[in-house]
């Protein structure tokens, strides 16, 4: 089902607001080396659960990050709130997943580079996780 323009603008919002909060919490909790970006945000219809998808550079620390933010997420979404209270009426509750897409194209793209090509043989390519 098509996203309605309420959905994309709350999702645009969300975005825009976890992406610079994620950073900030990562910066001072003293860890370098890691960059995080908030790659898309769908939000239900009736406004109740955002699903934030996350990419995490460099993948080997996805899992722990990803835990520590969902630790951390009553904190997330109370500082969320702050900033959006003018925007909207009522914080939707926030879903971390940890967005793969890049991972599969870049798998993709090696795999057309080297000896096997998927595209002749699409058994070669690990089936996408869809969340």
């Amino acid at each position: 089902m098509e996203e309605t323009n309420r959905q994309k603008k709350i999702g645009g919002l969300l975005q825009k607001d976890l992406a610079d909060i994620l950073q900030t919490s990562l910066r001072d909790s003293g860890r370098t080396g890691i960059l995080i970006s908030v790659s898309k945000v769908r939000v239900t219809t009736d406004l109740s659960i955002a699903k934030a998808y996350v990419s995490i550079f460099p993948s080997k620390h996805q899992e722990e990050v990803i835990k520590e933010i969902n630790e951390n997420k009553s904190k997330i979404k109370h500082e969320v709130a702050q900033r959006t209270k003018h925007q909207l009426r009522k914080m939707p509750d926030l879903n971390f997943y940890i967005d793969d897409s890049l991972e599969y194209i870049d798998g993709i793209e090696k795999s057309i580079k080297g000896k096997e090509n998927p595209i002749t043989n699409p058994d070669l390519l690990d089936k996408r996780k869809k969340s």
